[in-house]
């Protein structure tokens, strides 16, 4: 049996759904994608308890281990890919006999973790995973977890060129669903790394509506 990680005296989740959480995102993910979700747990659990917030850990674990889902080949599908993700997460934890209102949250957290003033505003288990992986894509909220646990995190899970394999990421994402990135910092991604690609500008959508004003 494994032992269960920990860092700064704090203990990950280890029950057997936990287990079994994160072997279904080795599954899917590149060491550098899968060392990004298990971060994304790392600092919302940092942020939490330095917040003294009131959250169910193994759930925020869940969703922070699976927020990505959308971003692997076998899962991803026509939706927008915190859509997918969301998706994918909630089959998965219904298979598993996980109660409906908790896999309704891990489906919020998954689905709004890229919405910066909406995922804030949500349950506490849902705005940490927003803040865990805005920290680690973006630095946001980075000063509320001492550097030496941003240390020991990265030192257990590296970067490994995280912020180019990321963006390639969801420019592939773009190119290849163009329609979800209509009005989402994607389109910025998908029109700098994909030559060629044409996504619909939401200005030329409004004006455009068929409508006389």
């Amino acid at each position: 049996m494994s032992t269960p990680v920990t860092i700064g005296g704090i203990v990950a989740p280890d029950s057997q759904l936990a287990r079994k959480v994160a072997a279904l995102a080795e599954q899917a993910h590149s060491k550098v994608l899968l060392n990004h979700v298990h971060r994304t747990w790392w600092f919302a659990e940092f942020i939490g308890k330095k917040r003294e917030m009131k959250y169910d850990r193994e759930l925020v674990y869940i969703a922070s281990v699976l927020h990505d889902l959308g971003l692997s080949k076998e899962h991803a599908a026509d939706k927008r890919f915190e859509v997918d993700g969301a998706d994918a997460a909630s089959k998965f934890l219904h298979t598993h006999e996980y109660p409906k209102t908790k896999t309704d949250i891990v489906w919020d957290a998954i689905a709004l973790h890229s919405a910066a003033g909406i995922a804030d505003r949500r349950e506490p288990e849902v705005v940490l995973v927003h803040f865990g992986a805005f920290v680690d894509v973006m630095g946001l909220r980075k000063d509320e977890i001492s550097p030496q646990l941003i240390d020991d995190t990265i030192a257990l899970y590296p970067r490994l060129g995280f912020k180019k394999a990321f963006t390639e990421a969801l420019a592939e994402v773009a190119r290849k669903k163009p329609h979800t990135a209509v009005g989402t910092g994607l389109a910025d991604i998908g029109r700098r790394l994909v030559p060629g690609l044409v996504i619909p500008n939401m200005c030329d959508i409004l004006l455009g509506a068929p409508f006389e004003s």
